[in-house]
């Protein structure tokens, strides 16, 4: 194994079990990590608001890597870099929503919305970093993801094989990653990776350890190190202790 000295951590499907909850091996690892000045960070598809208490519960952490490298926000929580999406991208995103009915959520600098929790003001008066949508039929997602991945201005993954995440181009945790290590002094060498989706990929690519969990997406696997026990299994904790042991 290379010299680790960063460990980045996606959050859904990677270091909360299916229950939603971080398991107390999971936040044991991740303290004995701390302990051999190892930096751990969360770096997650979700807001720095959905993901705060999970921050607090793991204790403090040099940087936050939040809307799948949207946004970075010091320990201290506060804004270090941010990159906003186009309201015309988004304009066009929504006019796919309403034609196929579709199940859509969102963050700006807002506020979070969705289908349950709409935007009650135009495109343009938000300040939009995410948006996203859950479709279950094959044949509408396929559609639709050709359209967002001719977009040469789109960044398109997925946090689950059944829905589409769209930042800007060139906003992925790998390259808010890149940097972290540069605030650091690190190199992304020093750094291990897991996760389980496709907005992971590209930091287990380009990390020195990509990690994939045991229920991770099949590309994602094939892009990994090495993959370890899923997310009820603890695998965030055993990859963690296959590391520091090696």
């Amino acid at each position: 194994m290379t010299d680790i000295k960063l460990i980045a951590l996606d959050v859904d499907g990677t270091l909360v079990n299916p229950e939603g909850t971080v398991s107390d091996a999971n936040i044991k690892a991740v303290q004995k990590a701390k302990d051999k000045g190892i930096h751990v960070l969360l770096s997650t598809g979700r807001s720095l608001s959905r993901c705060r208490d999970i921050a607090d519960q793991l204790g403090r952490s040099s940087y936050i890597v939040t809307i799948n490298g949207g946004e970075i926000y010091n320990q201290d929580f506060e804004l270090v870099d941010q990159t906003l999406l186009d309201p015309h991208h988004v304009s066009r995103l929504w006019e796919l929503k309403e034609e196929h009915g579709l199940y859509f959520w969102s963050s700006t600098e807002q506020g979070i919305f969705n289908s349950q929790e709409p935007f009650d003001k135009e495109i343009e008066e938000y300040n939009w970093l995410k948006f996203g949508f859950d479709i279950e039929d094959d044949e509408i997602r396929e559609a639709i993801l050709q359209e967002l991945n001719g977009n040469q201005d789109l960044e398109v993954t997925n946090s689950s094989p059944t829905n589409i995440e769209v930042n800007p181009t060139g906003v992925t945790k790998a390259a808010a990653l890149l940097k972290v290590c540069e605030w650091l002094d690190l190199q992304m060498e020093n750094v291990m990776a897991v996760g389980d989706s496709m907005n992971d990929i590209a930091m287990i690519r380009e990390s020195g350890v990509g990690v994939a969990m045991g229920n991770a997406q099949d590309e994602v696997k094939q892009e990994a190190a090495f993959v370890t026990g899923t997310n009820a299994e603890d695998g965030v904790a055993q990859a963690i202790e296959k590391i520091l042991n090696s």
